[in-house]
């Protein structure tokens, strides 16, 4: 069985996940047309970064999403072909998601490539839907956007 927990990225394991990370994106994406956060960026306060660790307690999954004053957005997502098949993305971004809202945030957004199908699949899934730039973003063929609206959570609410 898999954990999800809140941790440092700042941890060789973790950076090596990352590393398999880009070096997948540098086979589908001109430089350029990648908008990665860095090391330094992703342990920042603001961010809320989350590790999928297997039964042996090896990270196999990681994501981010950046909590900005209008929304979230999502950041190296990734999960390694070792683990993929067996739901993990989806209860890695689910526990994002709701780590968020309980931070306040109320929208979630992404820039993907049209060329990752699978993740492409998986947000839409969960319940994103397609839009435009947004922020700094410029208008790309090699970029997705979408947003996902989430529920804050007030302290003591019913989760009903």
């Amino acid at each position: 069985m898999t954990s999800i927990s809140f941790e440092s990225a700042n941890q060789p394991e973790v950076i090596a996940l990352i590393a398999e990370l880009d070096a997948y994106q540098d086979t589908l994406y001109p430089p350029e047309a990648r908008y990665a956060l860095d090391l330094a960026s992703l342990t920042q306060p603001n961010v809320v970064f989350a590790v999928a660790r297997d039964a042996g307690g090896r990270a196999v999954g990681c994501g981010a999403i950046v909590l900005g004053l209008e929304f979230g957005e999502l950041k190296r997502m990734f999960v390694s072909p070792t683990a993929r098949g067996k739901g993990l993305a989806k209860r890695l971004l689910a526990r994002l998601e709701s780590e968020a809202a309980a931070r306040g945030c109320k929208l979630v957004t992404l820039e993907s490539g049209p060329y990752q199908l699978e993740a492409l699949a998986l947000y839409a899934q969960c319940g994103y839907a397609r839009r435009g730039p947004y922020g700094s973003y410029a208008d790309d063929p090699l970029s997705v956007f979408m947003e996902k609206r989430i529920d804050v959570k007030a302290p003591g609410a019913d989760p009903a």
